[in-house]
């Protein structure tokens, strides 16, 4: 089969023009999801540079549809290709584990064993006297590398498996005060507000 012949068959209408833009699109919201993430952690030079193949490939992919405006298939490939993309650049951004998280990290039980071992991990530790619903509690701090949270996950289950623990994302950090010294307040109600006179 000749190359008009091919252009011209309902195959490269019906199926290879959607995979085409399927693809595409996938690898457009792959960039873009990417993108996002990178301006959210401040990467104000990658982010534009990513932008530019993102919208080149989006326009690939649109010019597809307004020429086969008729075509249902190119319509449900791009959407299915919006969908995909989305994933794919949630799973290469955790793979790439940019940037740091701070984990909070609060308990009842006696945790000396827990600080002890995230300090023999290299990461700094900051506690805090706490007081929860049922009781006293401590309150741990540590910013990490995103890249170590499966190993810290790890740590928190196997030396205090009933803690709570928050994971949330840092965008700059500065200095190391806030890691290095131990907070000096007596009782802080978990959830709610400072206690005054306690």
């Amino acid at each position: 089969m000749s190359i008009s012949l091919l252009l011209d068959s309902n195959v490269y209408t019906w199926v290879i023009i959607p995979i085409l833009i399927f693809l595409a699109r996938i690898i457009d919201v792959t960039i873009g999801t990417i993108r996002v993430i990178f301006i959210s952690k401040g990467y104000k030079f990658l982010a534009p540079i990513l932008g530019f193949f993102e919208i080149l490939v989006w326009l690939s992919a649109i010019r597809q549809i307004l020429m086969n405006l008729s075509n249902i298939a190119c319509f449900i490939a791009y959407a299915a290709g919006f969908s995909v993309g989305t994933f794919v650049g949630i799973q290469i951004e955790e793979k790439l584990s940019i940037g740091k998280v701070l984990v909070r990290i609060i308990t009842r039980k006696n945790s000396n064993a827990l600080i002890e071992k995230l300090k023999s991990l290299k990461q700094i530790v900051t506690t805090i006297d706490g007081e929860g619903p049922e009781g006293n509690v401590k309150i741990i701090f540590t910013v990490i590398k995103k890249l170590d949270m499966k190993k810290i996950k790890g740590v928190i289950k196997k030396f205090n498996p009933q803690a709570f623990y928050s994971i949330e994302d840092i965008r700059f950090t500065s200095g190391r005060s806030f890691s290095e010294n131990k907070i000096n307040i007596n009782k802080l109600r978990v959830f709610g507000y400072l206690r005054k006179g306690k």
